[in-house]
């Protein structure tokens, strides 16, 4: 049964866990993303680590998805992924992009922007090695993105990658991480009657200026 579109309308919560304020948000973005993050490890989430990567190509047409983060430091935010993929390929087209963080756990919300960069060779190889066996057949077995005939194409790869490779799959060359440097970050705190707390950082030459939007 379809639902109504008023009953949908009227689904919604009113938030009132915490606050955020100017005074409270560390002067570093990295490290309040962290304590974030960190915090929200401690609630027990089903994906802690998922996020919202959002691209644009060349034709300026935006298309998003979920991905895992896999690390961070003062440095960017890092996922890996098939350069082939539409992500990779929009990426290395304009690297310009937004990560967003969805925690309704927590009522909150950490959006961030910057641009992508390819992380080096040897740190996407480290972290390919670190990953499963069935995971790393399947990067190679994936042409990411592209039409399969069927399930059972998809299958008949995974086995040649199993002949050809045996246990030793090596870092596909098509495959690597991105580094998003970010620009701009914004950590929002749900409050009740939809008068959120929205802190954002800019980022303006070796600084970051801190202020506070309009909920």
């Amino acid at each position: 049964m379809a639902i109504e579109s008023k009953e949908f309308a009227a689904i919604r919560r009113d938030y009132s866990q915490q606050e955020l304020s100017e005074s409270s948000v560390a002067a570093d973005p990295f490290v309040q993303f962290a304590a974030w993050i960190e915090e929200y490890l401690n609630s027990g989430p089903l994906e802690p680590n998922a996020m919202t990567v959002s691209t644009a190509g060349s034709d300026g047409r935006p298309s998003s998805r979920v991905v895992l983060l896999k690390g961070f430091d003062d440095r960017g935010l890092v996922f890996f992924t098939n350069y082939e993929s539409t992500k990779g390929r929009q990426l290395i087209e304009n690297p310009y992009t937004a990560l967003h963080f969805f925690w309704p756990e927590l009522e909150r919300q950490i959006g961030v922007q910057g641009v992508a960069e390819k992380v080096s060779r040897a740190e996407s190889q480290t972290y390919f090695h670190s990953r499963p066996y069935e995971s790393r057949v399947g990067a190679w077995a994936s042409r990411q993105s592209s039409v399969l005939a069927g399930r059972g194409e998809l299958e008949e790869r995974v086995a040649r990658v199993r002949e050809r490779f045996g246990e030793d799959v090596p870092c596909p060359p098509f495959w690597g991480g991105f580094r998003v440097v970010p620009e701009r970050f914004e950590f929002w705190q749900g409050r009740p009657s939809r008068l959120h707390d929205r802190i954002v950082y800019t980022k303006q030459a070796d600084s970051w200026v801190i202020a506070r939007l309009s909920p």
